[in-house]
């Protein structure tokens, strides 16, 4: 009896995101739409001492897991018929990476899509040039942004698993959510 609760509650919790993902794909299907891509699964935790942004060794990257999502990520891009138009990234090798191995193109690397700064000023520029990519984008098909966490975070309030990605639209001085895809 335990166990049919259990899967119960497991379906209910999962029905929300099933239906979230589901809207993603509808919208990215009509094109035009930004899309803040958090890089697939990476292993570790923090930065390693010796970080050195010209050198994928010295960094953390994607897990043999998160190569395979994402690969997954551009599969499921194309199964969908989800126009890709133009893919940035940060210069992060795990947003890179995830890049190439999704859209099987080189992204073009957009600084501002690095880790958020920790200095006020410096984030705060940071943002805006995101933002005012996001609102420039006027293509037919869609622009995908890879970055981090904490980036998403701070322009939307949302904190996305690792593979997941948010659809955005400018709204005035911030970014409005327009649906999410979560990619297991």
């Amino acid at each position: 009896m335990l166990r049919i609760v259990f899967a119960l509650l497991l379906a209910i919790a999962a029905a929300p995101a099933a239906q979230a993902t589901e809207a993603g794909w509808a919208l990215l299907r009509e094109g035009g739409h930004v899309v803040l891509l958090r890089h697939a699964m990476s292993g570790g935790g923090a930065e390693p001492a010796n970080f050195d942004i010209e050198k994928c060794a010295t960094q953390r990257n994607l897990s043999e897991r998160g190569k395979q999502q994402a690969r997954k990520i551009g599969a499921l891009f194309a199964a969908r018929a989800a126009p890709i138009e133009r893919v940035l990234s940060s210069r992060w090798c795990r947003c890179l990476d995830t890049a190439r191995l999704a859209f099987e193109a080189d992204p073009e690397p957009f600084e501002p899509l690095d880790p958020v700064k920790a200095d006020e000023v410096e984030k705060a520029g940071q943002l805006k040039a995101i933002m005012e990519a996001v609102a420039g984008f006027a293509g037919s098909d869609n622009l995908v942004m890879v970055t981090h966490a904490d980036v998403v975070q701070a322009l939307t309030g949302v904190t996305p698993r690792e593979g997941e990605a948010v659809i955005v639209q400018a709204d005035g001085d911030r970014l409005r959510v327009l649906g999410r895809i979560v990619f297991n």
